[in-house]
C-alpha cells in the first residue's frame, strides 16, 4: 500500500495509521540505541548536546505513536496485524541501518525526515480522497498536520546542530 494513493476506507486509513506507528517506532529504537551509546561512551561535552537531542526525539516518537493509536481506536474498521504492517514499514522505511550514515545525527536527520514526508504524502492522500471516516476528517487533518509541524521541527533542530558541530 502506498501513503500516495487516495485513502478510499476507514480500513485503509487504520493501515496507513498503523504504518506510522510503526514508523516512529523505527524512529524511537533507532533514537535510543545511539542515545544509549553516547551515554555508555560517556565522552566530550558535544555529545550531551546530541545525546538532549536523541532523548528528546526518542521521547517524541513515543508520543507520536500514542496519538496516533488514539486515532486508530476511533476508526470502525479491524486492526491489521502487527506482523503484516511491520513487514511493510521495514521494506519501505527500513531498509538503512543505524551504521549505514555516517554519524549519529545523519541517521537522525533521515528518521526525521521520512516521517515528515511520510505524514506530509498521508495529508495529501486523505485531502485528496472524497471519502467519509468514522473520525472527524477535520480533527484528523489537524492531528497529522501537528505531526507533520512537529517532524519539520524536528529536521530543522537536527540541521542546526549538524551545522554547529
Amino acid at each position: 500500500m502506498s501513503v500516495g494513493e487516495r485513502v478510499s476506507s476507514d480500513h485503509q486509513l487504520a493501515r496507513l495509521l498503523q504504518i506510522g506507528i510503526v514508523l516512529e517506532e523505527l524512529v524511537e529504537a533507532r533514537a535510543y540505541h545511539h542515545y544509549q551509546a553516547i551515554v555508555d561512551e560517556g565522552e566530550a561535552a558535544i555529545d550531551d548536546e546530541v545525546a538532549a537531542l536523541l532523548e528528546a526525539a526518542s521521547e517524541e516518537s513515543a508520543e507520536h505513536r500514542s496519538r496516533l493509536e488514539a486515532l486508530v481506536d476511533e476508526l470502525d474498521a479491524e486492526s491489521v496485524p502487527f506482523a503484516e504492517i511491520e513487514s511493510l514499514v521495514e521494506e519501505t522505511y527500513g531498509r538503512t541501518r543505524p551504521e549505514d550514515f555516517d554519524g549519529v545525527l545523519y541517521d537522525q536527520l533521515a528518521g526525521e525526515e521520512t516521517a515528515y514526508k511520510f505524514y506530509d504524502d498521508l495529508i495529501e492522500a486523505i485531502e485528496s480522497s472524497e471519502a467519509s471516516f468514522s473520525i472527524d476528517r477535520e480533527r484528523l487533518l489537524d492531528a497529522l498536520e501537528t505531526l507533520r509541524e512537529e517532524e519539520a521541527d524536528g529536521v530543522e533542530e537536527v540541521t542546526d546542530l549538524m551545522e554547529r558541530l
